[in-house]
């Protein structure tokens, strides 16, 4: 069987392949229908190129089952594996939407608060897969995908681990994004979560600003950037920023592991504040407003509705 050729294949006597929704360094993606549940999932196949890697399959297998374990809303949910001619497969949750990427070619960079809900909504997924010593290692907007109500799903746990412990090149390209990487990954050293804190940091820069913090030529000159220059602080690419949240950003981006915070929920819980932060803000404006004009039955009312909205914006 070829990895990039199964549109009409049935896999497992089970699943029938449809079409194919996506093509990596890594795997190829099927959108695919369970017959036996009668749903629509996606089917993830490892490259021909890496099945004679024998370790890499094997981890491959061992991080699925693990990540089967998995429950939560922010991470796409893995169903099954399996084997069949040759090929190694992974059957997902299929979520119908576009990838965080796809969002902020879209859009830009995005409006800080809710760069800091779906900063938050990925942290708690991360968070999930941590608590059971899996790690990521591979986060970047390419994996994360978003359902029609802006739920964000984190997707790829466990291949990006099994490659990641074993290697960092296939064929001359590097394995992951190296935009996203850390600078203990692009070194070849020690990775544990704080690695995927600083590639959630690259991620939540990326949205404030609609751009990563290092970019060149070749993913070398970028993978040195990592390992050499400090980043412009997301501030200075975006006054809109509240300094809070800049300082958090910079932080979770920091060269060395101990500078980072430690663990991902520290992170989302930084991240959470500074949204409470500004809506206490807000409020204080309208306040001194209030008594500077010293209209309180019509100021009252104006910061009732402007909380009002405030808050189902935020939701």
């Amino acid at each position: 069987m070829n990895s990039d050729n199964l549109v009409g294949i049935t896999l497992g006597n089970r699943y029938d392949m449809l079409e194919k929704i996506g093509t990596g360094g890594m795997a190829t993606v099927y959108k695919a229908k369970d017959t036996l549940l009668n749903r629509y999932v996606a089917i993830k196949i490892l490259r021909d190129s890496l099945e004679g890697e024998e370790q890499v399959v094997s981890n491959f297998i061992k991080e699925a089952q693990s990540s089967a374990s998995l429950v939560h809303n922010n991470i796409v949910s893995v169903y099954d594996v399996g084997e069949e001619g040759g090929l190694n497969y992974m059957v997902m949750e299929y979520v119908d939407g576009i990838t965080l990427k796809e969002y902020i070619k879209q859009k830009g960079a995005l409006p800080w608060q809710e760069a800091c809900d779906f900063a938050i909504q990925i942290g708690q997924g991360i968070s999930e897969a941590h608590s059971i010593n899996i790690i990521h290692r591979d986060i970047k907007p390419q994996n994360i995908l978003m359902t029609k109500d802006k739920t964000l799903k984190v997707t790829d746990f466990g291949i990006a681990r099994a490659v990641a412990g074993e290697t960092t090149v296939v064929g001359g390209s590097a394995l992951g994004s190296v935009h996203y990487i850390s600078p203990e990954q692009a070194r070849g050293g020690f990775t544990d979560a704080r690695s995927d804190i600083y590639s959630l940091g690259i991620v939540l820069y990326e949205m404030l600003t609609g751009k990563v913090p290092f970019d060149g030529d070749t993913p070398v000159s970028v993978a040195l950037m990592h390992l050499e220059k400090e980043p412009v602080n997301v501030k200075c690419v975006n006054l809109d920023i509240p300094t809070d949240l800049a300082y958090v950003t910079m932080k979770a981006i920091s060269k060395e592991q101990s500078n980072r915070y430690q663990n991902v929920q520290e992170f989302v819980s930084l991240v959470e504040e500074c949204k409470d932060d500004c809506k206490d803000e807000k409020r204080k404006e309208l306040l001194k407003k209030c008594a500077w004009e010293n209209d309180w039955s019509v100021k009252a009312a104006e910061l009732k509705a402007y909380m009002g909205e405030w808050e189902k914006n935020e939701r």
